[in-house]
């Protein structure tokens, strides 16, 4: 069925419940797990009243965050792996999340995409935006959104 799915997480309690769907499939389907985080750059702001940071804080704070995410995603590769799925993790930096996760969904040969869709609505979804709704709209490979 599939032989490689991606499952993207932001670290909160919803796409930990897509990862573990995404396990469950996996497991069914005998598929390979990719267990994806992207990292935003630390945005450089000289808008007025905005402080620049200098290379060293901005290197700090995305070290920080990819520590972060290793975390997060090496936890969820190895409970998957204790699930009896062949699995790993991954940790990308990027300033759009969607066209990353599209990227590594190509790049490695992916057959499905897993993410989780917090169901924001009107003013919250225009401010807030959906990276997996530019997913769905921009993957040429199929996409499950799980709420």
């Amino acid at each position: 069925m599939y032989k490689k799915i991606l499952v993207a997480t932001d670290g909160s309690p919803l796409s930990k419940k897509a990862i573990s769907q995404a396990t469950q499939i996996a497991l069914l389907a005998g598929s390979e797990l990719i267990i994806l985080k992207v990292i935003p750059r630390v945005v450089q702001s000289y808008f007025d009243g905005a402080i620049p940071l200098n290379q060293k804080e901005v290197d700090k704070i995305e070290a920080s965050w990819a520590k972060d995410a290793h975390k997060t995603v090496d936890g969820e590769r190895n409970a998957a792996i204790k699930a009896g799925v062949n699995a790993v993790s991954m940790v990308v930096k990027s300033d759009i999340v969607s066209k990353a996760i599209i990227d590594v969904s190509i790049k490695k040969k992916v057959e499905l995409i897993v993410m989780a869709s917090h169901g924001r609505r009107g003013l919250k979804k225009l401010l807030l935006g959906s990276e997996t709704q530019n997913v769905l709209v921009q993957s040429t490979i199929p996409v499950l959104v799980l709420r």
